[in-house]
């Protein structure tokens, strides 16, 4: 029998056909990685993957709005200062605002550990955490947008330049705290139930799956992964061009 025609195990103790066979084997990943991936988990992947279309078209409208407009676009240094001690400090509220959104997945990532685990009160913890610091982050921006709104930014208009300034700020990081906010909405709830054993005694209902099973921490936890890192491109977009 020749090589190619051989069988050898990888690391996972799949069998996996040499030479050409293999290559092809290497690349149908749909029957390695995807194989037993459940609905819930799919699903979300989906649900980002069109997610990651909406954003990207967004910001993608905003750089030519930018690039194509005729008057000055405002200067992101003077319009987000806060004034504090008799001196304007430039984006300080948006560092802070990042800072937490950053720590939020972290505290997000180690709800996931200990849900594996099946560390019912770490994870239930970790989770209202994360959602404390998504509440704070969504508070933080609405106390910026009233200052915008004050200041006399529209969606239409605004006293530093450019129009267009308003409509695509209000568009996109009002998309972005909509999303955050329902991420916490749903951390809340999944929280609840962590905290109530739903998952230790296979209660039916919402987000419960079955006993033992703390997949739903995990699928949250792609979702609010997702909302920081759509996040850090908005705050480069916006904030440090």
């Amino acid at each position: 029998m020749s090589r190619t025609a051989q069988t050898e195990s990888n690391e996972t103790g799949l069998t996996r056909a040499s030479g050409l066979g293999g290559f092809a084997a290497d690349w149908a990943s749909d029957q390695r990685a995807f194989k037993n991936v459940s609905w819930g988990k799919a699903m979300m992947w989906i649900f980002l993957l069109s997610d990651t279309f909406v954003f990207g078209c967004f910001l993608v409208a905003y750089m030519s709005a930018r690039m194509s407009t005729v008057e000055p676009w405002p200067n992101a240094s003077e319009v987000f200062a806060l004034h504090i001690g008799g001196e304007n400090v430039p984006l300080i509220l948006i560092a802070i605002m990042t800072f937490v959104l950053i720590s939020s997945s972290g505290t997000m990532a180690m709800a996931v550990n200990f849900g594996y685990r099946q560390d019912r009160r770490k994870t239930a913890a970790l989770m209202l955490l994360t959602a404390a610091l998504g509440a704070l982050f969504v508070g933080m921006q609405a106390f910026e947008w009233t200052k915008l709104i004050s200041e006399g930014v529209r969606p239409w208009g605004n006293p530093w330049g450019a129009a267009q300034f308003g409509s695509t700020f209000f568009m996109i990081t009002g998309f972005h705290g909509t999303h955050v906010t329902f991420g916490v909405i749903f951390l809340l709830i999944v929280a609840r139930k962590v905290m109530r054993g739903d998952f230790e005694s296979g209660r039916r209902g919402f987000f419960t799956s079955r006993k033992g099973n703390y997949e739903i921490v995990e699928i949250m936890g792609l979702y609010w992964h997702f909302v920081d890192l759509v996040w850090v491109f908005i705050f480069a977009f916006f904030y440090l061009w």
